[in-house]
């Protein structure tokens, strides 16, 4: 990688124990493969940030976005704060909760242009935790594989104010059949969505 942002983004994320299983650097790769489906989109919802893959990867590639990176886990979340410190970046939030707490919560519910998720949680599971936080007219972007079933998730995605608009081909270093699943937001999601934390993944919808 060229971009010395960039670079120093992965030699934090390869120096704290525990955030990824793969090269930070190719994990960086694979997170850039969303800018050429953010069109327009101002306001993004990165849920299961983890090491701030995609989210903070897109904010360094484009630093007009306003970020908010969604992380249960108190470790991860506290690399987060410390990454965006380091990087000198504006307009990024960490939110220490729940994706199901947040996806409640009338400050972020439904107000974001797009959501992002990478390696969060199959597909009908991801659809619960990401797409009440996106406002109708967004998008939510999924970075998949081409083994998982998604078109299996299009009853959960409907039910929670989405369409399955397409499944594109997104190879990357680390995903050699990577795909985005992109899921338009055409509908208000209906209030009892998501349900209680951990709710979704164990009775998926």
């Amino acid at each position: 990688m060229s971009d010395s942002k960039l670079a120093e983004l992965a030699r934090m994320i390869e120096a704290w124990p525990g955030l990824v299983s793969a090269p930070a650097a190719e994990l960086i790769d694979d997170s850039l493969v969303l800018l050429d489906f953010l069109a327009d989109a101002r306001r993004l919802a990165d849920v299961g940030s983890g090491g701030g893959l995609p989210g903070l990867a897109l904010k360094l590639a484009r630093p007009d976005l306003h970020v908010t990176l969604i992380e249960a886990d108190q470790s991860k979340a506290a690399f987060l704060i410390q990454a965006a410190a380091r990087l000198v970046l504006t307009d990024v939030e960490v939110v220490g909760r729940p994706a199901e707490e947040v996806g409640r919560d009338p400050r972020y519910r439904e107000s974001f242009d797009v959501a992002v998720a990478r390696a969060l949680a199959a597909m009908p599971v991801l659809a619960e935790l990401c797409l009440p936080l996106v406002r109708v007219g967004g998008r939510l972007l999924a970075q998949k594989t081409e083994t998982e079933d998604v078109f299996g998730a299009t009853h959960a995605i409907e039910l929670l104010g989405g369409s399955l608009d397409a499944v594109a081909a997104a190879q990357s270093g680390a995903r050699a059949e990577g795909t985005v699943v992109v899921v338009r937001k055409v509908a208000v999601t209906p209030a009892r969505y998501p349900r209680r934390p951990g709710v979704p993944r164990r009775r998926p919808l």
